[in-house]
Parts: structure tokens; C-alpha cells; sequence
């Protein structure tokens, strides 16, 4: 039985250290494009902060509300884009669906953790300090949200 159509709704999360080492994966369908986490909805009404807690967890082994990463460490931040999709990933959607909204988040862990990368999406992980993550990243999306982490973790802490 095919796969359903991927909802055109997505979540960006950006996990970092209290240093601003970010992680990034690498996709396994594409050697070299190395990312942040992402993911779409699994169903049109599960909420956007919902589906970063799964992603994160699927894409990182990393769990958001357990004993290292409490829930306050997921950041809303309140900001989304809409991008065209890459004509590479168009397939996976309904016919006719050229774009997306992608929705942004931080997660601050406590320090580099080790990761448990889900072996058909990821093959490779990193910390990197943001800059350097940033440059990284063949998204353009996920360089600019990165670039903005400093920014955004400086006014979490007022």
C-alpha cells in the first residue's frame, strides 16, 4: 500500500547548547546536505509543537519532556515561512503541491549529546558551533534560522 501524501506543513528545529553548538544531521538520500531537524505533520490536526516533540525524538533519539531536555526547553518562535519544495522531494506530496510552510523552533539540551539518528533518513551527525553550522546547511531556510539563534536565545533570557 503506497504512502499516503506528506502535508504540506512542516517544523524546522534548531537543537543547540547553552554555547550555541548546533546539531546537524546528514540526509541519507543525499550525501552532503546536512540539516537541522525537519518533518511534517503526520495528520492535518496535530499541533505544530506536537510534531516537533515526534520529530525530534524520531530524527534524534532525543526525548523533549524527559529527564535531560524538559518541555520548557522547546522554543515557538512564533515564526514560519512558506518555500518552494525542492522538485527532488515534490513527489511525496499530492498532486499539484509545489509549497510548503515550515514552521520554526530552538531546543536548548544541556550539552552535546549523543544522538540515535533514525538509520533511513540520517546517516551522520555533528555539533558544530552556529556559525559554522550555518555554513553547513544546504537549506537556506535552515542557514537563516540558525543565524538568527543567537538573537532569538537572547531574548528567551530577558
Amino acid at each position: 500500500m503506497p504512502k499516503p501524501p506528506k502535508i504540506p506543513e512542516s517544523v524546522l528545529v534548531v537543537i543547540h547548547t547553552p554555547q550555541l553548538d548546533v546539531l546537524l544531521i546528514e540526509r541519507a538520500d543525499r550525501e552532503g546536505f546536512w540539516q537541522s531537524v525537519t518533518g511534517s505533520k503526520e495528520r492535518i490536526d496535530e499541533p505544530i509543537a506536537e510534531t516537533a516533540i515526534r520529530e525530534v525524538a524520531e530524527e534524534t533519539g532525543i526525548v523533549i519532556g524527559g529527564d535531560l531536555v524538559p518541555h520548557e526547553a522547546l522554543v515557538d518562535w512564533h515564526h514560519h515561512i512558506e518555500f518552494e519544495i525542492f522538485s527532488t522531494w515534490r513527489h511525496r506530496y499530492a498532486e499539484g503541491v509545489t509549497h510548503n510552510t515550515e514552521h520554526w523552533f530552538s531546543v536548548q539540551v544541556p550539552e552535546r549529546l549523543e544522538v540515535t539518528l533514525a538509520p533511513l533518513e540520517h546517516t551522520a551527525h555533528l555539533w558544530l558551533p552556529w556559525q559554522e553550522a550555518a555554513e553547513r546547511c544546504f537549506s537556506w531556510s535552515n542557514r537563516d534560522a540558525i543565524l538568527q539563534l543567537p538573537q532569538r536565545v537572547k531574548e528567551r533570557c530577558r
